[in-house]
C-alpha cells in the first residue's frame, strides 16, 4: 500500500510566498496548508499535528519564536524556521526554544524541499541500534535512545528532540572525534557547508546540561579544526 503523502504546515504571512512555496512542494508529492496570522499558528500546529512546520519568524498576532516556545512541549514533529535576518540572534533562539533546522530568506525551493526531506527523513526512520546500545551509561550520566530521554545524577535532563539527536550520536561514538561533516551528514542528511552554526550552538546548550563546563568542556570537548569528542571517563573522573 502506498505511504500518504507527508502533511506540511507553512506558517507564512506573505500569501504569495506561501502560495509558491505550496505549489512548489506540492509538485514534489507533499501536501500543503497554509496559515498566515500567528495569532492562529499554534492552535493549528497542536491541533492538526502536521509532520513538518515551515514557521516564518516575522508574523502578524504572534512572532515565530514565540509559536515554537508555545507549540514545543505538544509537538514532536520538525520545525523549520525561515528568517530574513542574517545575524545569528533570531537562529539561536529558534534553536534553543527547540527549532530542528533554520534557513534564511530568500530561500530557493530545491535548498528548501531538500532540507524539508531530511528532517521528515530523520523523523521517519529511526536509528537502528543494537539492543544493547539503546541505553549508555558513563558515571552519572544515563542516555536512552529508546526512550529518548536522559538522566544526570538520577534526574531527568530537559532536551529539545534535536539536542538529544546530538547528544545520542556523541555519547555512541564515545572516544572518537565526529567532525561536522559527519554530524551534518548524520543528523540532517546533507553535507556541512562550513557556514551553519547549528552544531555549535546545540553543543553550546547541551553542555551545561550534561554538567559540563562551558568554558572548560571536559565531557564534550572541541577538537580544532576537526569536530567533537565525547569523553567517557571525564563522567567519572572531573580530573580529566
Amino acid at each position: 500500500m502506498e505511504q500518504e503523502a507527508w502533511q506540511v504546515l507553512i506558517v507564512e504571512d506573505d500569501q504569495r510566498l506561501a502560495e509558491l512555496t505550496r505549489d512548489y512542494l506540492e509538485a514534489n508529492g507533499l501536501r500543503v496548508s497554509i496559515e498566515g496570522d500567528g495569532a492562529l499558528a499554534a492552535a493549528r500546529i497542536i491541533n492538526e499535528q502536521p509532520d513538518l512546520v515551515i514557521l516564518d519568524l516575522m508574523l502578524p498576532g504572534e512572532d515565530g519564536l514565540s509559536i515554537c516556545r508555545k507549540v514545543r512541549a505538544r509537538y514532536d514533529g520538525p520545525i523549520l524556521m525561515l528568517t530574513a535576518r542574517t545575524d545569528d540572534t533570531d537562529q539561536i533562539l529558534g534553536l534553543d526554544l527547540g527549532a530542528d533546522d533554520y534557513v534564511c530568506k530568500p530561500v530557493r525551493p530545491r535548498l528548501l524541499l531538500a532540507r524539508i526531506q531530511a528532517l521528515l527523513r530523520r523523523s521517519e526512520t529511526p536509528e537502528a541500534i543494537p539492543e544493547k546500545q539503546r541505553r549508555l551509561q558513563f558515571g552519572p550520566l544515563i542516555v536512552d535512545n529508546a526512550l529518548r530521554e536522559a538522566w544526570l545524577q538520577g534526574n531527568g535532563i530537559e532536551l529539545t528532540s534535536a539536542e538529544f539527536d546530538l547528544l545520542w550520536l556523541l555519547v555512541a561514538n564515545a572516544g572518537r572525534i565526529l567532525s561536522r561533516e559527519e554530524i551534518f551528514t548524520a543528523l540532517r542528511g546533507i553535507g556541512y557547508d562550513g557556514q551553519d552554526r547549528s552544531i555549535d550552538v546545540r553543543i553550546s546548550r547541551i553542555r551545561p546540561k550534561i554538567g559540563d563546563d562551558p568554558e572548560h568542556p571536559r565531557l564534550i570537548k572541541t577538537v580544532r579544526s576537526k569536530g567533537y569528542l565525547f569523553v567517557p571517563e571525564a563522567c567519572v573522573d572531573p580530573s580529566l
